[in-house]
């Protein structure tokens, strides 16, 4: 009978312990590398920013935020004799409204106006005073998309059916998040889009593999572990900032049923494709990741570059404009590769 009650103590006590040493660990790491993974988090990528030149025939405007910033902005016409549609274009970290040139030129032509614009701090538009963007998406670039999705609907010349949304790294990050809860975005269209859960959690495990030698036994704990510690960091500077981090991995289901193309560099460094991965098994719908084989973060275009093109104009020309100019993709496809 006493070892009966032995036994059923040491059951009840292993739990226990398990958790007092996670709570432990927890702490520990909290300690130790919580300041590092605050400032790793806030160290700007070191990667060329494409910028862009004032294009003859556009109109350069600006348009207010609803707490009164004024931000920057283009609309390019279409040269095509009748649109087909209108698309709001996001822009990468760093870059100017006119950088969306190359990406929608061939769109232009084949009868889409595009909207480009300039979240606060970034190009001319204004800045907020405290607050410094980082590459990583907050509340304030969501603000400011639906600051243009609303001014998109205020103009003379607004199509009533709705606007397909591009967008590049972070300003498809931010466009992605607004267009869940604004259902005049009719599709969407992103390249190298991520969002700041999954994409943190995997750096952790690999900066405490490089700055903590006891890393074989913490390597044992689940990403979710990680992931506290991670939201612990991002809350600290979030109360720095003054800002909010989004976190696309909660919202993005709510696109549905709303078309989704996400691009992906095959070779990218930075948002490597196993996380855009796991950020489009979270999305609902009808859906398709293109896994472009050895581009780099945001160069998809210059890899696969006709391919690129052809498959964006087709999405919107299915998806926005409702006519289909060349064979619709099957929409139940989940990723292609080029090359294979």
């Amino acid at each position: 009978m006493i070892g009966f009650w032995i036994g059923l103590l040491l059951i009840c006590s292993v739990p226990m312990v398990i958790g007092a040493w996670m709570a432990g660990l927890y702490v520990h790491l909290c300690r130790k590398w919580l300041d590092l993974v605050v400032r790793i988090f806030q160290e700007k990528p070191l990667f060329v920013i494409p910028r862009g030149q004032p294009v003859g025939g556009a109109e350069d405007l600006r348009f207010s935020t609803p707490d009164g910033l004024l931000l920057r902005a283009c609309y390019l016409h279409t040269t095509a004799e009748e649109r087909a549609g209108v698309i709001l274009f996001g822009l990468e970290f760093g870059s100017n409204r006119w950088s969306c040139l190359p990406y929608c030129e061939h769109l232009l032509e084949a009868g889409y106006d595009v909207f480009a614009f300039e979240t606060r701090g970034q190009g001319e538009s204004d800045g907020q005073d405290g607050y410094e963007p980082l590459q990583w998406v907050t509340d304030f670039e969501v603000w400011d998309t639906r600051a243009a999705l609303a001014y998109l609907k205020s103009r003379r010349d607004a199509d009533p059916r709705g606007v397909g949304f591009f967008g590049i790294s972070k300003g498809a990050g931010a466009g992605l998040h607004a267009a869940t809860s604004d259902p005049y975005v009719r599709c969407c269209v992103t390249d190298g889009v991520f969002a700041s859960y999954t994409t943190l959690v995997p750096y952790m495990r690999q900066w405490f593999r490089i700055y903590d030698s006891r890393f074989a036994l913490q390597g044992l704990m689940p990403s979710w572990f990680y992931g506290l510690v991670g939201l612990k960091a991002l809350r600290r500077i979030e109360i720095d900032r003054a800002c909010r981090f989004t976190h696309l991995e909660r919202s993005v289901g709510r696109l549905t049923p709303r078309p989704l193309l996400m691009i992906h560099g095959g070779g990218d460094t930075y948002i490597k494709p196993e996380m855009a991965r796991k950020l489009f098994e979270k999305a609902r719908g009808p859906k398709e990741l293109w896994i472009v084989e050895g581009a780099k973060h945001n160069q998809a275009l210059q890899v696969a570059g006709d391919e690129y093109r052809r498959r964006v104009r087709q999405f919107f020309d299915v998806h926005l404009a409702g006519a289909v100019r060349e064979a619709q993709p099957d929409r139940q496809r989940m990723e292609l590769v080029i090359g294979s």
